[in-house]
Order: structure tokens, then sequence, then C-alpha cells
């Protein structure tokens, strides 16, 4: 088989680990943790908590980009830029590969 064929499985099964290892983090950072949810509501010092977020959804080299303020926007941009330059450069290797 051709090495992009190997390597195709290889990210696809890296992927799949990742997702695992996430869901099994998530799911004993559950158990251990201590069940907090922050909020933007006072806590028992009086310091409020503010959670920021976001998410990119490639279409193929198009990047659609949500965030929930300026610096998650801006990480966001960076690395769907990254995300687009990974995508022409194996984009570009494939018929000559």
């Amino acid at each position: 088989m051709s090495l992009l064929i190997y390597a195709g499985i290889s990210l696809i099964f890296l992927g799949f680990i990742l997702i695992v290892i996430g869901s099994i983090g998530s799911f004993l950072g559950d158990i251990f943790g201590k069940g907090n949810l922050k909020t933007d509501e006072p806590g028992t010092d009086g310091s409020k908590t503010h959670v920021r977020g976001g998410g990119i959804i490639m279409i193929g080299p198009v990047p659609i980009i949500l965030g929930s303020d300026r610096g998650s926007l801006k990480t966001l941009i960076m690395l769907a830029i990254v995300l687009i330059t990974i995508y022409f450069v194996f984009s570009s290797c494939y018929p000559s590969c």
C-alpha cells in the first residue's frame, strides 16, 4: 500500500484514540472533580468567573469560526490558518505522492 494510505489510517486511529482519552478524562474529571459549575454569579468569596469558548467547523479549506469573545476568536483564527495551510500542503502532495 501507498505511504499516503498508511498515513491516513494512522491519523484516523490517532483521532479515535484522542477521542477515547478525552472521554475518559472528562468522565474521571466529573467523578473526582469538585463538581463546581463555573457561572457568572458571585461565589462564596465574591469573585466572578467567566467561561470562554469557541470552535472551528472546517468544510474543505473554508473555516467557520464561532467564539464567545475576542481572545477566543483570535486563537481560533490562528488555528484555522494552520489547518488551512496543512490542508493545502497535503492536497498539493496527493497527485504526486
